[in-house]
C-alpha cells in the first residue's frame, strides 16, 4: 500500500501549472518584442548561438524536479508489514444524494453540507465497524468501497460535490442496489444501508430495491434532509435556479416517499433538520444492529520512500546545470535538440 504521511503538501503541486502558464505568457511577450526588431529568419541568422529548445528543456527539468521535491516533503511511504485484525462491529453503506436540490439552504449550512457533517460525526462514533460511501443523483457510483479506514472515509467525504455526477435526478433504487452488492460476504454481521436524500425527482424502483435489501437481512435507513415547505436552490452566483419560464425553482422534501422506503427496508425514517436529534436517533438505531466478527487486513508498518525522490531531484538538477542555454561552439555540429 502506498500513502503520504503529510498529504497536505501535495496541494503545492498546483504551483507547477501556474509556473508553466507564467512561462508561456513570458514566451509570447518575448516573441512579440523580437518581431518588432525585424524578420524572424533574419534575427535567427544574427543570433547563431541562441538555442530554441535548450531553455525549454531546462525549464521542464526544473519543473519535474520541483514536483518531485514536493512529493518528497509529503513523505511517500509503502506498507511493509501486514497484520490481520479481528473486530466486532457492523457494516454500513452510506448512499448520499448529491443532486442540485441538495444545495438548498433550508437546512444550515445546506442540505448536502449538513449531510456530510452528519456522516462525519457518525464515523467518529465508529470503532470496529466498516463503512462505505456511494454518491448518487440521476446515476450512482461507489465513492469509497467498504473499509475500516476512517481517515480515508473522511477524506473522500470532503471531496463530495454535486459536480461529480452530471445526470440530474434522484435514482435511489440504483444506489440501494449498488450498496447491496458492496457488502462483504461475512455472515452474522449487522448490515445497514443509510440513504441520505431529499427524495425529490424520485425515478422509481426504490421501494422494490429496499424490499430486496430486507430479504437479504439488510436494514435500510432513510434520512430525509430539508423542509417539505419548499425552498429555492442557489445557483452559485448569488441567485437561485430558475426554470425555462424564468420562475424560481423550489425544492421540497418528499417525506412521504422517504417513510415508505424506510418501511419497505425494515429500517427507520429520520428527519434531518437544524437540530442534532437526527444524529442521536441514527447512532441509537445503529447500536441495535447485530455486531459480528469481521476480519480486516491493515498495514501496521510503513517504510519511507522519500530517498528515491531525493536522488531523482539531485540528478535532474545536475542535468539542468550541465545544459547551457546557448549553443556550445565546440558542439555546434551536434544537433541534440533539432530534428533532422
Amino acid at each position: 500500500m502506498f500513502r503520504f504521511e503529510d498529504p497536505v503538501y501535495l496541494w503545492l503541486l498546483w504551483v507547477i501549472p501556474v509556473l508553466a502558464l507564467i512561462r508561456l505568457i513570458g514566451w509570447r511577450q518575448r516573441i512579440k518584442k523580437l518581431r518588432k526588431f525585424g524578420d524572424p529568419n533574419l534575427l535567427k541568422d544574427l543570433m547563431p548561438d541562441v538555442s530554441k529548445y535548450r531553455p525549454t528543456v531546462k525549464f521542464w527539468l526544473m519543473q519535474v524536479a520541483l514536483a518531485l521535491l514536493i512529493v518528497m516533503i509529503a513523505r511517500p511511504q509503502t506498507g511493509s508489514k501486514i497484520s490481520h485484525e479481528k473486530r466486532h462491529g457492523i457494516e454500513t453503506m452510506i448512499c448520499l444524494d448529491i443532486s442540485n436540490s441538495m444545495k438548498c439552504e433550508d437546512v444550515i449550512p445546506s442540505r448536502l453540507d449538513k449531510s456530510k457533517l452528519l456522516v462525519e460525526n457518525m464515523v467518529d462514533h465508529f470503532t470496529n465497524d466498516r463503512i462505505g460511501l456511494i454518491v448518487f443523483a440521476g446515476d450512482a457510483f461507489v465513492q469509497l468501497p467498504i473499509t475500516s479506514d476512517y481517515v480515508s472515509a473522511k477524506m473522500f467525504l470532503q471531496n463530495i460535490d454535486p459536480s461529480l455526477i452530471a445526470t440530474q435526478g434522484t435514482d435511489i433504487g440504483h444506489a440501494i442496489q449498488l450498496a447491496m452488492n458492496s457488502f462483504t460476504q461475512q455472515d452474522k454481521v449487522g448490515k445497514a444501508i443509510i440513504v441520505i436524500t431529499d427524495g425529490e425527482d424520485h425515478e422509481g424502483g426504490a421501494v422494490e430495491a429496499a424490499k430486496a435489501a430486507k430479504k437479504k437481512g439488510i436494514n435500510v435507513f432513510i434520512l430525509g434532509v430539508g423542509s417539505s415547505k419548499g425552498a429555492p436552490i442557489p445557483d452559485g452566483n448569488g441567485g437561485y435556479m430558475k426554470d425555462r419560464n424564468g420562475q424560481t425553482v423550489l425544492t421540497h422534501l418528499n417525506e412521504q416517499m422517504c417513510q415508505q422506503l424506510a418501511q419497505a427496508g425494515s429500517g427507520k425514517y429520520i428527519h434531518v433538520d437544524n437540530t442534532s436529534s437526527a444524529q442521536e436517533q441514527l447512532n441509537d438505531a445503529l447500536t441495535k444492529l447485530q455486531q459480528g466478527e469481521t476480519q480486516s487486513v491493515i498495514y501496521s508498518e510503513y517504510d519511507e520512500q522519500f530517498q528515491a525522490f531525493g536522488i531523482l531531484v539531485i540528478l535532474l538538477l545536475i542535468l539542468e546545470i550541465c545544459i547551457l542555454e546557448s549553443k556550445n561552439p565546440l558542439l555546434k555540429n551536434v544537433k541534440l535538440f533539432k530534428k533532422k
